[in-house]
């Protein structure tokens, strides 16, 4: 399951499973990715005034976020289950998921969760850290002022469990899924191996 960054991507292959859950293949990692729509249709644009930003928000809360994300875990490990498949998943979050990605493992008692990776986390919840009990990698950039590196490090140190922190030198917010230029597009690319490693490390193999 991949949680969403503010600006809501728009990947080709996208096909609708069931309202506000999509369905991706990513080719250059063979899995099926769910992309629940957690802003409900109403991502944050450019065209919008800075001063808005806080008030859009403050509209996106854990209590609403989580239970889009419950439905959509609770759909995906039924189909799972249907096809005889781990009912163990993994989870990617970007930026605004990044940072939700802790509070939904602190909340996961169950370990659905087998595996997860944060990117360039925002608005962390540093103390739901000490509930979560798997171990997370957190790859961000050096000059990332929405993710300092040393609130990255003390989530890590809360969390231990094999967690680690990967800095990528110079570079900035969303340098992963939006590479502005062909060095952060190969160093997008180092994030992804990293990030293919430890999921296929943390989640069992299902072929």
């Amino acid at each position: 399951m991949q949680l969403a960054f503010c600006f809501c991507p728009t990947y080709s292959g996208l096909k609708t499973c069931r309202p506000e859950i999509s369905h991706i293949e990513w080719p250059w990692f063979l899995c099926s990715v769910l992309v629940p729509d957690l802003f409900r249709s109403d991502p944050w644009t450019n065209d919008r005034p800075q001063k808005l930003f806080e008030q859009w928000r403050a509209r996106q809360t854990w209590e609403r976020v989580s239970r889009d994300i419950t439905t959509a875990t609770e759909w995906m490990v039924g189909e799972f289950l249907a096809a005889g498949i781990s009912e163990k998943l993994g989870e990617i979050g970007f930026c605004f998921g990044g940072g939700q990605l802790i509070s939904l493992l602190a909340d996961d008692q169950a370990l659905t969760f087998g595996a997860a990776v944060s990117f360039y986390g925002t608005r962390m919840d540093a103390l739901a850290a000490a509930n979560v009990k798997i171990p997370v990698p957190f790859i961000s950039g050096d000059e990332d002022p929405l993710c300092p590196v040393t609130g990255l490090e003390g989530i890590q140190k809360t969390i231990r469990r094999d967690s680690r922190v990967v800095i990528l030198e110079g570079k900035g917010h969303g340098f992963a899924h939006r590479p502005r230029s062909p060095e952060e597009d190969k160093d997008a690319e180092e994030a992804f191996v990293v990030m293919r490693s430890w999921l296929s490390e943390g989640l069992p193999d299902t072929n």
